[in-house]
């Protein structure tokens, strides 16, 4: 089934709105995992409302915004249809203090393949847009269906937790307190790349899973990699001038803000499961990066590709 968890009052049927609860003021406070920063409130038929934790402080975080957009697009379709690519531009930086409404649009129903548009808006003005692409699944027949492999990389547990403390520091990362947001959503390792990356290029790899186990519900585990694709896709892009901030401390030497995102899903996998994601970035000039990103199963499977563009500009000293 579609994530109807994912949804207040989320019994609903598609075409019949569901109650609409009083917007709390604590926003995004109280949510614990995964499953809570992608829920969203059904207001009406194609109308959804839901909060977002910071990216950068009172900056909605790129890709929750994105994964509940993909959650509100996959609550319009029927659950036999299975996502196969979205496409987003970031248009504006999101307000963690306030709500987030996506309107979602039925641009087509085919008999294989559905589409849809959700445009997210605060304050009356977008910013985030959607498209979203859906199809029946298709059994491929012996010979068809081919990948890449997937290369050899260091186990997940034999590396150590990302989001753990820094030594000496009061608990929590220093210089970066949303760090604990995405503790509770994701577990993440980085794995140390068995080649350099080719000149002119960077490369970055790291092991992704949430948090905690997820229902067995297909368009769940797409929202939550869609929410982990955009951890850190936009620092592989940037990794020739800085480490990724959870890997270090004091203030940002570059200035980043994710432009647009663009997922394609290969193959059926759980995001509760532990993925490995080949970042890569081939370019990087006129104040703009692109990173592109392969994720593959424990035995091999390559289920999602992405690729975005951000902004990358030096950081401007912040005021004392």
């Amino acid at each position: 089934m579609h994530p109807r968890t994912l949804i207040d009052g989320g019994g609903a049927p598609d075409g019949a709105s569901s109650p609409v609860s009083p917007i709390s003021p604590v926003g995004s406070a109280g949510k614990k995992n995964l499953i809570d920063f992608l829920s969203l409130e059904r207001v009406e038929r194609d109308l959804f409302r839901g909060w977002c934790h910071d990216g950068a402080r009172l900056r909605a975080f790129g890709g929750q915004v994105a994964a509940q957009a993909l959650t509100a697009a996959g609550h319009t379709v029927d659950d036999t249809l299975a996502v196969h690519s979205l496409h987003g531009y970031f248009l504006r930086a999101g307000d963690t203090r306030r709500p987030i409404v996506y309107q979602v649009e039925r641009l087509r129903d085919g008999r294989g393949y559905v589409s849809r548009r959700v445009t997210a808006v605060q304050l009356g003005e977008p910013i985030f847009t959607l498209s979203a692409s859906f199809k029946l699944p298709e059994e491929s027949a012996p010979g068809e269906a081919r990948h890449v492999a997937m290369p050899q990389a260091v186990p997940p547990e034999d590396l150590p937790d990302a989001f753990a403390p820094t030594p000496g520091s009061d608990g929590n990362q220093p210089d970066d307190h949303d760090v604990r947001e995405f503790n509770r959503a994701l577990s993440v390792r980085f794995v140390p790349p068995p080649r350099p990356a080719p000149d002119g290029g960077t490369e970055q790899w790291l092991w992704v899973k949430a948090a905690h186990p997820l229902p067995d519900d297909p368009m769940l585990h797409a929202c939550g990699l869609a929410y982990a694709s955009d951890l850190l896709l936009a620092p592989s892009a940037a990794l020739h001038r800085e480490p990724p901030r959870i890997l270090r401390q004091g203030p940002d030497t570059v200035f980043l803000t994710s432009l647009d995102h663009a997922i394609w899903f290969h193959r059926p996998f759980r995001a509760d499961e532990w993925l490995l994601v080949v970042q890569r970035s081939p370019t990087a000039g006129d104040g703009r990066g692109l990173a592109h990103g392969d994720f593959w199963t424990r035995d091999g499977r390559l289920v999602a590709s992405v690729v975005q563009e951000t902004v990358l500009r030096t950081a401007r000293p912040r005021s004392v």
